[in-house]
């Protein structure tokens, strides 16, 4: 791509993420601090992926995504999940009439546009694979008619690191379908009393839809366009290839501590993630400092440490930080 045509794609981005700044002001009218999670839930509706979240009770997760569905004028829905929750009770079931002997269907809460898994590890594993085909093939099948599910459409899977009786942990497999995930943790104490200032009022704050589901759509298309080099695409082919590979990387401290390295899945996110994040800052072009900041989110649920690395308390999030501080930038 030359010079030329980098401009044209900086001036469509700068245009196109005017209205998602807009969004994001929008948002904080009702989040206080969060940014990093507003940041990373934007990244992934204009990468057109889905996000997996930790934290501790109480951080806002539901009131960011609700809000976000709010400030597109998109459906929102949230699913509290449960040990007792069957597939139907996400993808809608075929109802009998007997007066006219036909079969009519009930559409369950999944055909939406943006939904909140909640605690989605309570729920056995028959639902949480309903839930993750719907996520991957993006139509749900009822009766032998499949139904395509509208767009946008997100899913925000939240698990809570503590309470972990009578849990079912997701499989490394269906984790790896999210493309993010996202670790939270308690506001900054100037933060906290904004937001005892805020809720504890009696007002709370209005949200107006600022942007359309068709100008997500077409900022996606411009996300798409964003310039990518191929050093930059060989750097995430490295990046991936060295959390499988590490000793033919030179990394040879991690010899020994990666059971499992990162799937293609992982350099296909890397790509489109970068993109989605370069579009954020108003470039039409990626930096390695985009892969870097977007890398660990990617990455941290792709890389599964051995019982040696457990062993030495080096999580998957210090493995992957150790590539990206060892492997050579472009």
């Amino acid at each position: 791509m030359s010079s030329a045509d980098i401009k044209q794609v900086t001036e469509r981005v700068e245009k196109e993420s005017a209205s998602i700044r807009a969004l994001q002001a929008e948002i904080g009218k009702v989040i206080v601090g969060q940014s990093y999670l507003i940041e990373r839930l934007l990244l992934c509706l204009l990468a057109d992926g889905h996000v997996l979240l930790e934290g501790v009770p109480g951080l806002a997760k539901t009131l960011s995504i609700k809000t976000l569905a709010q400030a597109i004028n998109t459906q929102f829905q949230r699913i509290q999940f449960t040990p007792d929750l069957l597939p139907a009770d996400l993808l809608g079931t075929l109802i009998y009439n007997p007066k006219t002997g036909e079969f009519s269907t009930k559409k369950g809460p999944l055909f939406s546009n943006i939904i909140l898994a909640d605690e989605i590890n309570r729920a056995p594993a028959k639902v949480q694979a309903a839930l993750l085909e719907a996520m991957q093939e993006r139509q749900i099948t009822l009766g032998g008619v499949t139904y395509p599910l509208s767009d946008p459409f997100m899913v925000m899977a939240t698990q809570n690191p503590i309470e972990q009786e009578g849990t079912y942990p997701l499989p490394e497999a269906q984790v790896d379908r999210f493309m993010l995930k996202l670790r939270i943790t308690y506001p900054k104490r100037s933060e906290e009393i904004e937001i005892m200032e805020r809720m504890a009022g009696n007002k709370p704050a209005t949200i107006h839809a600022v942007i359309s589901p068709d100008d997500l759509l077409r900022a996606r298309e411009v996300v798409k366009q964003v310039y990518i080099d191929d050093k930059i695409k060989n750097y995430i082919v490295n990046i991936v290839c060295a959390t499988r590979e590490p000793e033919a990387y030179k990394l040879k401290n991690l010899k020994g501590l990666i059971m499992y390295g990162a799937s293609p899945r992982a350099t296909i996110y890397l790509n489109i993630a970068s993109r989605a994040y370069a579009f954020l800052r108003g470039r039409g072009y990626v930096v390695p400092d985009d892969v870097k900041a977007i890398g660990l989110d990617v990455l941290r649920h792709r890389v599964i440490p051995t019982y040696e690395a457990e062993a030495e308390e080096l999580t998957s999030e210090a493995i992957v930080k150790r590539v990206f501080d060892e492997v050579e930038v472009p």
